[in-house]
């Protein structure tokens, strides 16, 4: 089994130029080949094929997490904005959460002032089913620090790679209004749907 390098059907982005696009498609599928490669060597550890000190298989196994989760949060992250910009609709379910949670503040608004924390990471937004309800999270390595079990339903990346071609450091506030003036709701809507 491998993991395929998915591709994406994107709309021109306001804000973000096609080579800053492709740049993080490019380290996005840097993930997938890792991903697929540490599979492929513990594969062959057990198939006993390869001889790899327990050491290294050990941090191979460690490893896998960061590839494999630095894939699916690209996943994520790209596919919300296939389709183009769309707004959230306050009678969806995720409007009414997002207005029973976040009221007076909207969701938007709310990731911002996450976004803004020191540090390079990810805004994550869950669904938690259980307790019916939304939490927005600032992860900082994507391997590390995720909510357990819960569904994701938005990332922004805000790690540097994300901007740089277009924006220097300092201008992270700029790539964030970029990121939501792209951002597809329709794609987070039926997310939080399916996580329900």
């Amino acid at each position: 089994m491998t993991y395929p390098i998915k591709t994406f059907n994107l709309p021109v982005l306001n804000g973000l130029s096609e080579k800053q696009i492709k740049v993080h498609l490019a380290l996005y599928e840097g993930y997938v080949k890792h991903a697929n490669l540490i599979m492929e060597k513990l594969a062959a550890v057990r198939a006993g094929t390869l001889e790899l000190d327990a050491y290294i298989v050990a941090e191979l196994r460690r490893r896998f997490a960061f590839e494999f989760d630095g894939m699916r949060m690209h996943e994520y992250y790209f596919a919300q904005f296939e389709g183009g910009a769309v707004s959230l609709s306050a009678d969806s379910a995720l409007g009414k959460a997002v207005a029973e949670k976040y009221n007076p503040q909207d969701l938007t608004t709310h990731i911002k002032e996450v976004a803004g924390s020191r540090g390079i990471g990810w805004v994550v937004v869950y669904a938690d089913p259980a307790a019916e309800t939304l939490h927005t999270v600032f992860v900082n390595d994507h391997e590390v620090g995720q909510l357990s079990g819960l569904p994701i339903i938005l990332a922004l990346d805000l790690w540097e790679h994300a901007f740089t071609v277009d924006y220097v450091p300092a201008e992270k506030k700029n790539y964030i209004e970029a990121f939501f003036s792209n951002l597809n709701w329709g794609v987070v809507e039926k997310r939080f749907e399916e996580a329900r």
